[in-house]
């Protein structure tokens, strides 16, 4: 009998690239973002962009104030729950 120790696989790569360029990851992405954004005050801002390899969306700061506020307090991190 195999164990899941001794099962093995072989991983798609054309399709995890598909899967990741998607754009279906890039609307899970956006939604994870906005609601970052949700619980940060007014200064913050969300980019997002397709690289080669993948979707990618960042949420940071866009003013000064938010920037002082973010190293003095850790904003960012405690809008992201860590």
């Amino acid at each position: 009998m195999k164990t899941l120790a001794n099962y093995k696989f072989e991983l798609d790569k054309a399709g995890v690239g598909k899967l990741l360029k998607s754009e279906e990851m890039t609307e899970a992405l956006l939604q994870e973002a906005r609601k970052v954004l949700n619980r940060l005050p007014h200064g913050y801002g969300m980019s997002s962009g397709m690289t080669t390899q993948r979707a990618k969306v960042s949420v940071g700061t866009r003013t000064r104030a938010a920037a002082s506020d973010n190293l003095k307090n850790n904003t960012l991190l405690k809008a992201l729950g860590r």
